[in-house]
């Protein structure tokens, strides 16, 4: 595995007894949903405490800008607090992360857990302070689309120093998009809305030796494409080591091209490593991975293994 950039700050792991608190940065939430991950983090032994303004609501948004900074931003400077979990994603992180403290987070790194629109609040903290994070389920928890395993992996990327090894599930849509190799470089990415979104803006990450993660949910192929020719066309994958490919969720349309033929069309001829299959992003059995740190793809063993965010 490749070694990590000599910047890449990891926070310390969470321990029993640690306050977590509970950050909606994009989408309002289901209070029941919640209340369920109150429940599952409580019973880990962590004290999750929501955010002042976790339950707002504004339009397709959890409460104003200012009100979800201002979250960010408590969290961030409180002491006490030593993790945070969104919520849930959505949308609305783009229009706060510029609001962040990043002198806080620098001060006293703390684990960041959330996925889809967080991602783009991972890519702030990433370029403002160089802090490794957790891609994997936020607060609002569904059983029935994160069970026993989703959370089991969860609570290891958050509270061990172990290495994370996630394996290529036939049952996936995306298994059959390989190309083979082994490749190692920083884990970057998440939601491939996101990563495009934040093109031509200083939080986009120079993916130059990354792997880069990618997933994404209910975009038909065409926009698959879309995105994909984008990030080619704008020089992003230049330099990609290699590329990690999650749960294309809901991804399909009328014509009879596949998200699988536009991922081994847009990805198969960048001359690196491709392994999809994993079971990461919005799908059933939603696992865990770090982000920010040194990960191997090794397409033979089909494995994607990262190292921890937390030490």
């Amino acid at each position: 595995m490749s070694r990590a950039p000599a910047d890449v700050v990891r926070p310390p792991a969470l321990r029993p007894g640690d306050t977590v608190m509970l950050v909606s940065p994009s989408g309002p939430i289901r209070p029941e949903r919640l209340a369920r991950g109150v429940e599952l983090l409580t019973g880990w032994g962590l004290r999750p405490v929501p955010a002042p303004n976790a339950h707002a609501r504004h339009g397709y948004l959890a409460g104003t800008d200012e009100l979800r900074a201002a979250d960010l931003n408590t969290a961030f400077a409180d002491p006490e607090v030593r993790g945070i979990v969104c919520t849930r994603g959505g949308y609305g992180a783009q229009r706060v992360v510029d609001a962040i403290d990043m002198a806080a987070v620098r001060r006293d790194p703390k684990v960041v857990a959330g996925f889809s629109d967080i991602t783009a609040l991972q890519f702030a903290l990433w370029r403002g302070a160089r802090l490794a994070s957790v891609h994997g389920p936020g607060a609002a928890w569904r059983d029935e689309r994160t069970p026993l395993r989703s959370a089991e992996s969860l609570h290891a990327a958050l509270t061990t120093t172990e290495p994370v090894t996630v394996a290529a599930d036939p049952a996936e849509g995306t298994f059959p998009v390989r190309v083979p190799g082994r490749a190692s470089g920083t884990l970057l990415g998440g939601n491939l809305c996101l990563i495009v979104a934040s093109l031509g803006t200083r939080d986009m990450p120079d993916l130059t030796g990354a792997v880069l993660l990618v997933e994404d949910v209910q975009e038909p192929p065409y926009k698959v494409d879309r995105m994909l020719t984008q990030l080619r066309r704008a020089g992003a994958l230049d330099g990609v080591a290699g590329v990690a490919v999650g749960q294309f969720t809901g991804c399909a349309d009328g014509w009879e091209t596949t998200v699988v033929d536009v991922l081994l069309d847009r990805l198969g001829d960048l001359g690196v490593p491709v392994l999809g299959g994993l079971p990461v992003g919005h799908g059933p059995g939603q696992l865990t991975v770090p982000v920010g740190t040194p990960a191997t793809l090794d397409t033979d063993a089909g494995t994607l293994t990262v190292s921890p965010a937390v030490r």
